[in-house]
């Protein structure tokens, strides 16, 4: 039997973990009710298996239950956080910052925004991924709406301030969103301290199911944040989100979620920095012209983004015949063919692009699998290099 292949590609979406499997089943059989359906018992349960996994959801990123929308993921999330955000009744103003390496989830409903009338000032990140607060703080008028600045950067892995950009935004009462999909479950996430109006969330990026996600909307403190309703019918989710609920969904991101918060209090996120470190120092001894890319500290614990001198990213994957799953960029822009526009955003030549790589180590790998990797890679390298040098020119 062919060997399963290692898996290092968990920005673009992870394995769903037994134990959130166990969960969801009974909700896919015997437990199949409607959660607004609550005159009788398989209704009633639907129901408090959704306000159990809103409270695990919650618990995760130190908000109240009643703060978290459940959706349908990220790209619904981020939807209806920027284009709510700016549509909202009594909104103040038709201005939105944003910056250039966000997701396109975000920047293509800012471009929509901006197609109706509205202004975006996207800010520029410098050569490690990081976004300047003060470059934030001069984007700002008087008639900014929202400001959205993603978590961690899924490509580089690049961990922006956004505490400081929280604080910013909070003193001069303008909503501030963040696109925390690469973050929430991998990184201690407290809605609190980062001073933030709005969070995105998806269950698959954290080991749940693909599908469903949350966006947290501050609604028990005050000011309560009000948004336009993107998807408008039954009334569910407050009238934010209308639609009946995936239940066996939910049920399996709350349950990733209390996983989560259990491995980071376990001191996951270490561990998988260790093995990050190890694959780098690995890559580094045994193939020459080996370049980070993003910043070497604000970094998530499981993302390495690297360029390798003269070995062209696709041949690499090519060659390594589907032993190791890595990315040669984002899973959404390789969808898209449009290449990577965050790696332009940060200043790289084309040569540094066509030779990037992205690994995402996750909760399920280990130091075999790390240095099985470095072996494939580095023998992988050696190939296309002398390919390359053996070819007419």
């Amino acid at each position: 039997m062919t060997p399963r292949p290692i898996y290092l590609d968990h920005h673009a979406t992870t394995p769903v973990d037994p134990v959130v499997v166990a969960a969801m089943l009974p909700y896919l059989t015997e437990k199949f009710g409607n959660p607004s359906s609550r005159q009788h018992l398989f209704g009633q349960e639907a129901h408090a298996a959704v306000e159990e996994a809103r409270a695990h959801v919650a618990r995760l990123i130190g908000a109240e239950p009643g703060d978290i929308v459940f959706t349908s993921g990220a790209t619904e999330s981020n939807n209806l956080a920027v284009r709510g955000a700016a549509r909202a009744p009594g909104s103040r103003g038709r201005h939105l910052v944003t910056t250039a390496i966000e997701h396109p989830a975000v920047l293509e409903p800012a471009r929509t925004l901006e197609h109706e009338g509205y202004e975006v000032t996207v800010v520029a990140v410098g050569p490690d991924g990081l976004v300047a607060t003060d470059d934030v703080a001069r984007a700002l008028r008087p008639d900014t709406v929202l400001v959205s600045v993603m978590a961690a950067n899924n490509e580089i892995g690049t961990m922006q301030p956004v505490a400081e950009i929280g604080r910013l935004c909070r003193e001069r009462g303008i909503l501030f969103h963040t696109d925390a999909v690469q973050a929430v479950g991998r990184v201690p996430v407290r809605v609190d301290e980062w001073e933030t109006d709005l969070v995105s969330i998806s269950a698959h990026k954290m080991y749940g199911p693909k599908g469903v996600g949350a966006l947290y909307l501050r609604r028990a403190r005050r000011p309560r944040v009000r948004l336009q309703a993107q998807a408008e019918g039954g009334g569910q989710e407050k009238g934010l989100r209308s639609g009946t609920l995936n239940v066996p969904g939910i049920v399996g991101l709350g349950e990733a979620a209390r996983l989560a918060a259990e491995a980071l209090a376990a001191g996951e996120p270490a561990r998988i920095a260790a093995l990050r470190d190890r694959l780098l120092a690995g890559l580094r001894r045994e193939i020459d012209g080996v370049e980070v890319n993003g910043s070497s500290e604000r970094r998530l614990p499981g993302n390495l983004h690297v360029s390798i001198a003269r070995a062209e990213a696709e041949t690499l994957i090519l060659s390594l015949g589907g032993r190791i799953a890595i990315s040669s960029g984002a899973a959404c822009a390789e969808a898209g063919g449009k290449g990577s526009h965050v790696l332009r955003a940060v200043g790289l030549p084309d040569e540094r692009i066509y030779t990037a790589l992205r690994f995402g180590i996750g909760r399920f790998n280990d130091a075999d699998e790390i240095d099985e990797a470095v072996k494939a890679l580095a023998a992988a390298v050696d190939t296309a290099r002398s390919r390359a040098s053996a070819a007419p020119r």
